[in-house]
């Protein structure tokens, strides 16, 4: 049995371009200044040095990874750390040649001599790094890490401990399959948001449960604002115009709100007509993946790069389908999407860097096929159908971003996996579970197989497709 995946594991609240690239390894350079802690080596430390590998150095540039770094051993919180804070931190360290190390002790750092891009693969996974930190009486500390999607990090030796262990997940409702799920929605007569609800009851209180939903909704509306509110062109060197403003401008047209939830309602009162929906949901996908790729605050969902299905799907909810909806059906949505998301998590996995863009926006897309399913009446078994059919359809799909950079194809793939969400969901809605020809779980297994028969160069290398058919000076 795996260990409990909660949905604040699934859905996390941090900063762009990369879940994987980004986020992991800030969380990483947290975890080595935990360590350097707990051994009392903090105080001898007069150099730190930090070794990247495989995907995170073939497009770590791209996606951030080395300011990442630096942000998370200078002791920043990607949750909270102000987003206009990052670029004077940086600056200060590249100037002064120091970086204030845990915000505790200056030492020298050297951005382009500390941080070593190596394109060799460490076997355990595509994401690793290494820390090593000096200390003043010739003494070394070295660990390991490995960003294997999502923001989650492990150190390879935990992993093969769980292994020899066993460890037992403490849910009521402990879920590895899709199968095992739809028995406990059928034996307790239960939805499958009420069979996460009580798992995540056991670990927390209701009103932390709530608070931290409603945080992360609001993390997700606050940032389809600034989206749609942020004109220019995107950092990187690739020259990609923001088009949410634009577009969001000839939806919207002239009103009148000041803050993202009167924006929300002002939405609600826009007549939108048939085919104006589809540009509603793009508008929302683009908005989300433009801040993303800015270095703006987003939640994995299940992962950066995918972080703009979640959201436009949750929106065309509230602003087409229910404009009565409002917390009761949010916080349902995100329960459905993160126990989706960590079923694939579990039987799969949502790094590109090991399975290519199937695993992200591919993902992404069938936890909002799901969400929607069961906020439109859906059974659990048509829920988990609408998933099953949002992963069918992105199966095979290759991660070959341009430059590097979290933004051609990636922000248009949002667009596209949302609308497949929604299409997937009304498909399962009008279908029999019974006529079902493929479960979810043979999907996943699909989707991991599919994985590991995918060349390297198409997961997050930039050695293939898109990335080298098209070049800086084309774009």
């Amino acid at each position: 049995m795996e260990e409990c995946i909660s949905v604040f594991d699934m859905l996390k609240i941090g900063i762009g371009p990369s879940s994987s690239h980004t986020l992991g390894p800030w969380r990483a350079a947290e975890r080595f200044l935990g360590e350097v802690r707990s051994e009392n080596l903090l105080d001898s430390i007069d150099r730190v040095r930090v070794d990247l590998y495989g995907s995170l150095s073939l497009t770590g540039k791209g996606h951030a990874t080395d300011l990442a770094i630096m942000l998370g051993l200078s002791g920043q919180d990607p949750e909270y750390i102000p987003v206009s804070n990052i670029d004077s931190i940086i600056k200060t360290i590249k100037d002064k040649n120091e970086i204030n190390l845990g915000d505790e002790k200056l030492i020298p750092f050297h951005f382009s001599q500390d941080i070593v891009f190596n394109k060799n693969f460490l076997p355990f996974h595509a994401n690793g790094l290494t820390f090593t930190a000096y200390a003043k009486d010739g003494k070394e500390y070295i660990s390991t890490f490995y960003s294997i999607g999502g923001g989650f990090v492990v150190k390879e030796e935990r992993v093969n401990a769980k292994k020899k262990n066993a460890i037992k997940c403490a849910f009521p409702f402990p879920i590895d399959k899709a199968t095992e799920l739809l028995e406990y929605c059928a034996n307790e007569n239960k939805k499958i948001s009420e069979i996460v609800y009580e798992n995540e009851k056991s670990m927390r209180s209701e009103e932390k449960i709530h608070h931290e939903l409603m945080r992360i909704w609001n993390t997700m509306l606050e940032c389809m604002y600034i989206g749609c509110h942020s004109e220019g062109i995107l950092p990187g060197g690739l020259n990609v115009r923001r088009r949410a403003f634009d577009m969001h401008q000839n939806l919207i047209g002239l009103s009148n709100y000041d803050s993202p939830q009167t924006w929300l309602e002002q939405i609600r009162l826009t007549e939108v007509k048939f085919r104006q929906i589809l540009k509603w949901v793009s508008c929302f996908a683009l908005a989300v993946n433009e801040v993303n790729a800015a270095l703006g605050r987003v939640v994995t969902a299940p992962t950066n790069g995918s972080a703009g299905v979640i959201p436009a799907v949750l929106m065309y909810y509230l602003v087409i389908e229910n404009h009565k909806g409002g917390e009761k059906e949010i916080k349902q949505f995100l329960m459905v999407a993160s126990e989706i998301g960590s079923i694939f998590k579990k039987g799969s996995t949502i790094s590109a860097a090991m399975g290519g863009c199937q695993a992200e926006i591919g993902v992404s897309s069938a936890m909002a096929a799901a969400a929607l399913c069961e906020l439109m009446g859906g059974t659990p078994a048509q829920v988990l159908m609408a998933a099953e059919i949002a992963m069918e359809h992105h199966l095979g799909m290759t991660c070959d971003p341009v430059g590097g950079l979290v933004q051609i194809p990636c922000i248009e793939r949002n667009t596209m996996g949302a609308i497949k969400a929604i299409n997937a969901a009304e498909l399962a809605l009008e279908t029999d579970p019974k006529n079902a020809k493929v479960p979810l779980d043979k999907v996943v297994d699909t989707m991991w197989q599919t994985a590991k028969d995918m060349n390297n160069k198409y997961k997050e290398t930039s050695e293939g497709g898109l990335a080298i058919a098209v070049n800086m000076a084309d774009c």
